[in-house]
């Protein structure tokens, strides 16, 4: 089971976490100690502290309660190791007004640009050597830009995928670049496009002896950082320019919801056969299959694209905005 790692916070961050799980989710301290990733010698001394503050008598006394049942219902109903939703800003989706929806898809980038980053500084810390696999977007930016105080030169960060797009801060080169300036550690990249122009041109950057050697490399990768695409208008693919809007509405007559590493997936989880995806110079996202893969998403619009790739089974661990978790969980009490 992939851990939360959280033995670099504070107690008080923690607490709360710590005496849900063992009060309410019906863990042994054990098992908490096993889930938060922090010894059984302090999730005793937090569950005692928590009692001594009143912070648990029949029920758990904070706010943040309603978070954390959203958090087991998604954990539950994907069967993930963990999962970590910020707290609820009280957006709503917009649809119809695309200025208002584009500004609350960036707080929640941030905020769970965040929470990854604090994720990741929790894997890195008081490590030896540590292999990162990073797909790319906009939410993952957030996560380098976040991702401060921790110093580890055995880290090393390399692109699941080949680049988008020359000037994206979003591009796989640039995220691991900015992991590994931040950590002092090395970033590695997929010398290629992300999309071939043909078949036929795919397979030759795929035989390339620095491809190969890249993707071997990512697929030893001790934790993957993921994201996912929602197949709309408004998707960092279709803004960027690598899928044509005749293309949008072809995948999309195939059923597709949801993009990831190259790959496109209907609602249910299952892969969608596309042109387009035999075109996709990335990690087979097949090969990730009981690995440490988590899933950083934000934005309401990326409802149904959440949904679809927790299906596939491949996500154990989830990073989400608390509007987007809600809704997600709100549709999954209802199946």
């Amino acid at each position: 089971m992939m851990t939360l790692n959280l033995g670099h916070e504070p107690d008080a961050d923690i607490m709360v976490r710590a005496a849900w799980l063992y009060h309410v989710g019906g863990m042994t301290q054990e098992e908490v100690a096993r889930r938060l990733g922090v010894h059984r010698t302090r999730v005793v001394r937090l569950l005692s502290d928590a009692r001594e503050k009143g912070l648990v008598s029949v029920t758990i006394n904070h706010e943040t309660i309603r978070d954390l049942e959203v958090e087991d219902t998604l954990t539950s109903r994907y069967g993930l190791d963990f999962c970590i939703a910020t707290p609820r800003m009280g957006f709503e989706l917009a649809t119809d007004e695309p200025n208002l929806a584009a500004a609350q898809d960036m707080i929640s980038r941030r905020a769970v640009g965040a929470a990854a980053a604090n994720f990741l500084k929790g894997k890195l810390t008081g490590r030896g050597a540590v292999t990162v696999g990073v797909s790319w977007g906009r939410t993952l930016e957030q996560m380098a830009l976040h991702l401060s105080g921790v110093q580890n030169s055995r880290a090393c960060f390399v692109s699941l995928m080949g680049s988008l797009t020359r000037n994206s801060a979003s591009n796989p080169f640039e995220v691991v670049q900015a992991l590994a300036a931040r950590t002092g550690g090395e970033a590695h990249f997929l010398p290629v496009p992300f999309i071939a122009d043909t078949e036929a041109d795919r397979a030759v950057f795929m035989s390339q002896r620095t491809v190969a050697e890249a993707l071997a490399l990512a697929r030893s990768a001790d934790v993957y950082m993921i994201s996912v695409g929602e197949l709309s208008d408004t998707a960092f693919l279709r803004k960027h320019g690598m899928l044509s809007a005749s293309e949008l509405r072809s995948v999309r007559a195939k059923g597709a919801v949801a993009d990831s590493l190259g790959r496109l997936f209907n609602r249910n989880g299952a892969e969608v056969d596309h042109e387009l995806t035999r075109r996709t110079l990335a990690v087979d996202f097949t090969e990730l299959r009981g690995r440490d893969v988590v899933l950083a998403a934000a934005g309401l619009q990326k409802m149904a694209a959440v949904h679809s790739l927790l299906r596939t089974g491949v996500v154990r661990g989830l990073i989400i905005d608390g509007d987007t978790a809600y809704a997600v969980a709100s549709g999954a009490r209802n199946q």
